[in-house]
């Protein structure tokens, strides 16, 4: 056979579509949208070993903004289907770990590729049915980040593998990057295709087989990625999908001596009793598994009494009402001085009243629903809370609607508690908390931002003093494991912004960075000696 050290093509972030009316873009989008709106109900399976298992219990999934709708439905299996998933996985598992890296880093430029191109529209089209976002939102995560997430990943995993120790006379030192020994299991959120992806993809990537339960609000895009996964030729048996209630999975998944790592997106408190039940079974494993989470958020803005108020209302608009409120990095709370306050509400309240709601297939609308009915009551209760106390005002929105889809309006709470409720709990919506606090209590409030909440996942200031920047860099150093400065807290890119919280916010293992990677790989030195010794005696023995 024939050796060389090969060099990957150099990552390039997607571009962005703008996906402009009348652009043949959009016109094929919205066209894909109404096809898979209007074809007959698709039955969704699971996918374990390269079979396609169904079962008696189908689960219709219907679009958040129009819950009438039936798309199709997804087979709901039991313990016995995770058991055959892991299985199938263990048995793939030499094959694909013994693959060279360079064919494993092809199948992945190839899904990019694909992605980019032949699967484009539907995996979009599939997101803004199934998750009910609008066209851009969309297009920046289950078309661009999962582009990048592939093709940086693939960058990445070669830069680790280059990562050699130093060789003295007479002896060469290497290392190598083995998988896990066992399977990995991915446990994926609703509200991002790309981080659904990637969760299974980047131990994929790295050798390791994958046990993957989507949530149940996101099982029609998944459907689109095992797609996506076959047609850029992931061997069977390496990501295997299955629907099945999360204490069922985790009973099997969790007692298995095979389990090596756990990759999860998801609520603080579902992680830190899955890490519990891990540590509980701590001695059932062939390995100490790896354990890797991103969290929830109590995501803030602070701002200086420097600071442009139009660059503040955009970015409370903008950061906390994208998608509705349904990322892990949505800005929930905002700190305001009272200088420029009377500015910044009436931008707020011209911008969030000029939003329009509505379906993804009308790309006029701004917001769209929130994902589910559940959702939707909690976040009512939160509004209908602030509703009802002295010390908070609601300024604008405030309103909401589940008649035909799971529609609740962007809103924003002014109080004068910085410790209200919707200051301190995450909500996961669109619901905007601010606090005005004296434009001279700088300091004072940095230290009352870090103090607020157990979560540490992304912020921000807003700020032209320079000296102002500085001392909020140091007083928030732990508050969040994005900063941004001049921004919303928002729109990390992979390359660009490696995207992790700590405290109650996560591992903070940084998805689209080298050192996620690390996490799916256990390390093996080799030292070869060239001219061994034959004796035993050493010069001080004399």
């Amino acid at each position: 056979m024939s050796n060389a050290l090969f060099q990957v093509p150099v990552a390039v972030n997607e571009p962005v579509r703008a996906y402009a009316p009348g652009t043949s873009e959009h016109t094929n989008l919205i066209a894909k949208y109404r096809e898979m709106y209007n074809q007959q109900p698709i039955d969704v399976p699971m996918h374990i070993g390269g079979k396609e298992i169904r079962t008696d219990k189908k689960v219709p999934m219907s679009p958040p903004h129009d819950h009438k709708k039936v798309l199709g439905y997804y087979n709901e299996g039991d313990a016995s289907h995770v058991q055959q998933a892991i299985d199938a996985a263990l048995n793939a598992r030499e094959a694909w770990a013994n693959l060279p890296w360079e064919q494993r880093a092809s199948v992945f430029l190839k899904a990019a590729d694909l992605l980019a191109g032949p699967f484009r529209d539907k995996v979009n089209a599939s997101t803004m049915l199934a998750q009910s976002k609008n066209v851009f939102q969309a297009e920046i995560d289950a078309a661009c980040e999962l582009i990048d997430f592939f093709k940086f990943n693939v960058q990445y995993m070669t830069q680790i593998y280059k990562e050699q120790p130093e060789s003295l006379p007479g002896m060469w030192n290497r290392l190598e990057y083995r998988p896990l020994e066992g399977f990995v299991f991915a446990i994926t959120p609703f509200n991002f295709t790309s981080i659904c992806a990637n969760l299974c993809a980047a131990p994929a990537m790295m050798g390791n087989v994958v046990v993957w339960k989507p949530a149940e609000s996101q099982m029609y895009s998944a459907q689109v990625l095992m797609e996506l996964f076959k047609a850029a030729g992931v061997p069977d048996g390496v990501i295997n999908l299955v629907s099945v209630d999360g204490p069922v999975a985790g009973d099997v998944v969790f007692n298995h001596k095979d389990f090596a790592g756990l990759h999860f997106t998801g609520s603080t408190g579902v992680f830190r009793h899955l890490w519990k039940t891990i540590g509980n079974n701590i001695e059932k494993y062939r390995s100490y598994p790896r354990i890797v989470g991103e969290t929830g958020g109590k995501d803030f803005i602070m701002v200086h009494k420097s600071a442009d108020p139009a660059e503040v209302a955009t970015a409370c608009s903008r950061g906390a009402f994208e998608y509705q409120g349904q990322k892990c990095s949505a800005a929930s709370r905002a700190y305001i001085p009272s200088n420029i306050w009377a500015d910044v509400k009436k931008l707020i309240v011209e911008q969030v009243s000029s939003f329009r709601m509505g379906s993804p297939e009308d790309t006029s609308n701004f917001v769209n629903a929130v994902i589910t009915e559940m959702a939707f009551d909690k976040i009512a209760g939160f509004i209908d809370y602030a509703k009802g106390q002295s010390d908070a005002e609601i300024i604008v929105g405030g309103n909401y609607d589940k008649s035909k889809g799971y529609f609740i309006e962007p809103t924003v709470i002014v109080t004068t508690n910085p410790k209200f409720k919707t200051m301190c709990e995450e909500i996961f919506g669109p619901v905007l908390t601010i606090h005005v606090y004296d434009e001279n209590a700088y300091e004072a409030t940095l230290d009352l931002v870090d103090g607020t909440s157990d979560y540490a996942l992304t912020g921000s200031i807003i700020s032209n003093d320079r000296y102002a920047i500085n001392l909020a860099m140091k007083k928030l150093e732990n508050a969040a494991g994005n900063f941004y400065i001049n921004d919303k807290p928002t729109g990390a890119v992979v390359g660009q912004q490696p995207f992790g919280g700590a405290r109650g916010s996560g591992t903070n293992d940084k998805a689209g960075a080298p050192m996620n990677l690390l996490r799916w790989v256990s390390a093996r030195t080799i030292k070869e000696t060239f001219v061994p010794a034959k004796d035993y005696r050493y010069p001080f023995l004399g």
